[in-house]
This record gives structure tokens, sequence and C-alpha cells, in this order.
């Protein structure tokens, strides 16, 4: 089965966010998928998606779990993962890069989101 979507059609240059967590806390970030006239979602039938951050070196750090929404999917880092994240108490404590893959009808692999995990410190946790 031929997909009728394409990494020219959907776009080829992943959108950049940067998403600021506080460590120790769950985090979710919605992103929504919408056709070109910014209005009618996607029909994500079939598509499979993995969420992951990494550390400096390129490595994967975490599977983020991901929920699939109609025209949407919300990622979520949950607490047990955030608490990991950086060391000591600073306004930055870490800053991994993550990315959203999006395998389409198991055919047409597309990175829709890359971006910044901005840890901040928290100050009621063990703040180490």
């Amino acid at each position: 089965m031929s997909s009728i979507y394409s990494p020219e059609m959907l776009g080829a240059n992943p959108a950049f966010l940067n998403w600021s967590v506080v460590r120790g806390d769950t985090s979710p970030l919605r992103i929504e998928f919408y056709e070109a006239d910014e209005a009618t979602p996607y029909d994500m039938t079939g598509w499979t998606y993995k969420a992951s951050a990494y550390d400096q070196k390129g490595e994967v750090l975490n599977e983020l779990d991901v929920v699939v929404g109609e025209g949407y999917i919300e990622i979520t880092a949950s607490a047990a993962v955030t608490s990991a994240w950086g060391a000591g108490y600073n306004k930055i404590v870490a800053e991994l890069p993550f990315d959203i893959q999006v395998t389409i009808d198991t055919e047409v692999i597309w990175t829709p989101v890359i971006g910044t995990i901005s840890v901040i410190g928290d100050v009621t946790g063990s703040g180490v």
C-alpha cells in the first residue's frame, strides 16, 4: 500500500521547539498535524510514533510516552523520567535534544519535530 504522504508534502524541514520542563515534574507536549488549509487535521491512520530524549553524545537517554488523538499527539515526560535530568539547582540544569519520528503506513519515515528540552532545577525536590 502506497502512502499518500511524502516528506516533501509533509515538510522536509522539521519544526524546532524549545520544551521547558521542571526537573521532577510530569510534562506533556501536544503536537497538532494539519493539512495545508491549517484547519483540517491529517488523517493519521496507520501512523506510528516514537519520541526520544538524547544525552549530549546523541545516545537515547529516554523514550517518551506518546498518546495519539484525532489530528494530534501528546508526548509526556513522566516525573520518574524528568527527576533524573540534570543536577544541582540553577535556572537551567540540563539541555537535552529530543525528536519525534513518525512512520507512515510502514513506508515513509518522517521527523516532524526536533528540539531542545530545557530542564529547570526544582526547588522542592532533592535538588541534586
